[in-house]
């Protein structure tokens, strides 16, 4: 049974000599990764709003730079 992740196959099999991997495969893999980023960036950030509301600034902190980091804004 292979444990490495799908995204981690297809990179590796990228960068193969001789790749020998389906583009369709790699697209399809590409939307799941991002449908997943997407939840969880959803996540973060009600979870960064619960946090403010509670007084933790330095997760909120950690949260919002994760935000920051995944979507190319400011922190």
């Amino acid at each position: 049974m292979n444990t490495q992740p799908e995204a981690l196959r297809l990179a590796n099999a990228l960068s193969a000599p001789g790749m020998m991997v389906d583009c369709a495969e790699i697209a399809a893999e590409l939307r799941r990764l991002h449908a997943v980023n997407e939840e969880l960036l959803e996540a973060l950030e009600e979870l960064a709003l619960y946090i403010a509301h509670n007084g933790d600034d330095w997760v909120q902190k950690k949260a919002r730079a994760a935000i920051a980091k995944a979507t190319g804004e400011q922190a």
